[in-house]
């Protein structure tokens, strides 16, 4: 059963505006907002009274890339024990990439993944369709209303993915009416680059190599040609985890969102770790693309800042750490975060860097309008009530004790962050309160295409 009930008292943030008000909720749904107190004696009889305490409320965080690793390595993590990760880290959607195992490039395989997520996901959720050099007419019998978007490796970044052929490239640009998500390293340049460490190196190449092997150029070239593509084509492209200054060239801040054509995403460790934290955190902030330097991390920000960079994803990628301590060419890349993604976020406005109504119109807000989910990432009357409470002053360092993946760590170990979590709404339904969890089934979502 859906709940009803009303949060007063809290500090909402919500469509560029910061104000002391309340939600109404009713069966599911939001039925109103009020700026302001809202006293007892006006509260509708029947509702489920929820004091806030002027703990910040916004909108649940809609994540565009994770890999829950379900099917065929759930060694790693699964679609319930990453997505309870996530609803605990404030997060109520999430967008679900194709290279498990097997890989979802076919109709039927990415319905599967929809059928287990109906039986296991607390959280809504959202799957791409997958693409490969002979799945063309797979990936364009996507339903646009059903499916987040196709994705394309246009780098063998994981798994047996690579989009190389150019003829299939440029059919999916031009005949594919869905979104399409890239992954850009070109990977002539990154194999090029692996042979030349490799003979220096042998098998011992240093983790400090990873931003020189997968290097600024690969990236450039990859995503140059995506973004021509789709200027070509007119093509509804989304760029996936932006890591170098020398890309935001390629994306432009002239237009509003909605109407832009071309966007771009940046996700939370390109922003909080640079490449001197190889020497501390080593495999561990392995990821691919790499992370670069602090110039390209300040750059990246910046872009963020200015709206030249639309999104703010997590590439929640989790590895066991016995597959991680592993040489250079052994250990996977990839790391978990949706349970800290907000958190870090959050720390970035403590540090003054970043205000709260730009952190939630990076995390909530585009992504709803860049994949146009229906009726979410808002605090709108008639939308869901994917609800997120957060203490803005209530330390916790994260720890193994706390962590939620199934992995078992994460790379912000030690780290104490001052945002908590404190209850997260999925569907007007309670899954989350102060370290415990309620049983929740989430919902397929659903776009306005």
């Amino acid at each position: 059963m859906y709940n009803s009930f009303i949060i007063r008292n809290a500090l909402i943030v919500n469509e560029g505006k910061l104000f002391m008000g309340s939600v109404t909720v009713m069966n599911g749904m939001i039925a109103g907002i009020q700026k302001g107190i809202t006293l007892l004696k006006n509260i509708t009889p029947g509702l489920q009274i929820i004091d806030a305490g002027g703990k910040l409320l916004i909108p649940g965080v809609i994540d565009d890339q994770v890999h829950f690793r379900e099917p065929g390595l759930t060694h790693k993590g699964d679609i319930g024990s990453e997505s309870l990760a996530a609803v605990a880290g404030g997060i109520t959607s999430f967008m679900e990439m194709p290279n498990t195992n097997p890989l979802a490039l076919t109709q039927d395989l990415l319905e599967e993944k929809y059928t287990i997520a109906s039986i296991k996901s607390p959280a809504n959720y959202s799957f791409y369709m997958g693409t490969a050099n002979d799945n063309s007419d797979e990936v364009l019998r996507t339903d646009p209303k059903t499916v987040c978007g196709v994705k394309i490796f246009m780098g063998a970044s994981t798994g047996n993915m690579l989009v190389d052929n150019l003829n299939t490239l440029r059919e999916i640009f031009s005949r594919c009416k869905l979104l399409i998500a890239t992954h850009c390293e070109d990977e002539v340049t990154i194999r090029i680059n692996t042979a030349a460490y490799r003979e220096k190196y042998g098998e011992q190449v240093p983790i400090s190599m990873h931003p020189l092997i997968r290097s600024r150029e690969a990236c450039y070239k990859s995503t140059q040609l995506a973004v021509n593509l789709a200027r070509q084509y007119g093509t509804r492209l989304h760029v996936l985890h932006l890591s170098t200054a020398d890309e935001m060239e390629f994306f432009d801040n002239s237009k509003p969102l909605a109407e832009k054509m071309i966007t771009a995403e940046v996700c939370v460790h390109h922003l909080w770790f640079d490449e001197k934290d190889y020497s501390t955190l080593g495999n561990k902030i392995k990821w691919n693309p790499a992370i670069k330097s602090a110039t390209d991390r300040q750059a990246l920000f910046q872009a963020l800042l200015d709206n030249r960079l639309d999104v703010v994803a997590t590439d929640h990628a989790p590895h066991t750490l016995e597959e991680k301590n592993n040489t250079y060419f052994k250990s996977p890349s990839g790391g978990p975060l949706v349970q800290h993604a907000l958190p870090a976020m959050l720390e970035f406005f403590h540090q003054g860097k970043i205000n709260l109504e730009k952190i939630v119109e990076k995390m909530c807000h585009a992504p709803a309008i860049c994949f146009r989910v229906k009726n979410r990432g808002f605090i709108r009357p008639g939308y869901f009530a994917d609800l997120v409470l957060v203490d803005l002053n209530s330390p916790q360092m994260v720890q193994k004790e706390n962590l939620l993946y199934k992995c078992g760590w994460s790379p912000f170990e030690g780290q104490i962050f001052h945002s908590r979590i404190t209850h997260t709404f999925v569907n007007g339904n309670l899954v989350y309160e102060n370290g415990n969890f309620f049983e929740n089934k989430g919902m397929r979502l659903e776009f306005d295409r």
